[in-house]
Parts: C-alpha cells; sequence; structure tokens
C-alpha cells in the first residue's frame, strides 16, 4: 500500500536533475518522502563531487586509473545512486535498471581476471 506521504520525483542521473515534473532528460521516476528527496539529493551532489575528482585524476599521466581512490569512489557512489534509485523507483524505473545491468556490471568488476595482479606495474 503506497504511503500518502510520498512525491513522485523524476531524476536525470547525467544532469543531476530531480524534478517534480517530468522533463525531457528525466530518465528514472521516483516516489520519495522529504527524507527521502534530501538523500537523493545528496547522493547526486557526491557523485558529481566524485566525478569532479576522478576527472581531475584521470589527468595524472603516470598512474593507472585502474584500482585509484578517485575511480573506486566514483563507482561506490554511483552503485549508491542507482540502487537508491532502484529502491524507491516505480516498476519501469527498476525495470529500466535492471535492463542495464549496472549493478551487476559495477559490482563484477572482473578484477579477478589475469592482468590485475598485484604484481602489475600499473596497479597501486
Amino acid at each position: 500500500m503506497p504511503d500518502d506521504n510520498l512525491n513522485r520525483y523524476f531524476v536525470s542521473v547525467n544532469h543531476g536533475l530531480i524534478q517534480e515534473e517530468r522533463g525531457d532528460s528525466s530518465e528514472y521516476e521516483v516516489l520519495l518522502s522529504s527524507d527521502g528527496l534530501t538523500v537523493l539529493q545528496d547522493l547526486l551532489a557526491d557523485l558529481a563531487s566524485g566525478d569532479d575528482y576522478a576527472f581531475r585524476r584521470a589527468l595524472v599521466p603516470y598512474k593507472s586509473a585502474d584500482h585509484d581512490d578517485a575511480a573506486e569512489q566514483f563507482d561506490d557512489t554511483t552503485i549508491r545512486l542507482f540502487q537508491y534509485l532502484h529502491d524507491h523507483g516505480t516498476d519501469e524505473t527498476r525495470l529500466q535498471i535492471e535492463g542495464l545491468n549496472v549493478l551487476q556490471k559495477l559490482e563484477n568488476t572482473g578484477y579477478q581476471d589475469e592482468g590485475y595482479g598485484t604484481g602489475s606495474p600499473t596497479n597501486k
């Protein structure tokens, strides 16, 4: 049974937007309380901050970005955001996220594969 204190929001992860009306850039529809909206705003802000950090870090030419703190932080934030959208999304939103396979993809990095060992000079 839906909670009467929930409001409908439309979220664009690419643009970092949360809107009350569906817009051209709205990717996901979620139902949130006012506290839930604050959590989502914080997650989007964390993602934007992590994106800036990862971008600045990517410009350092002598260190591989693989297994890098900036990349790991960005991936962790991305997983938390998409998991939150999935948990609070409409059926359509959950299906969209599941169709992207983004949660599994980010959690299963392939680091167990050959070439990711600690002896590799490009890993930290």
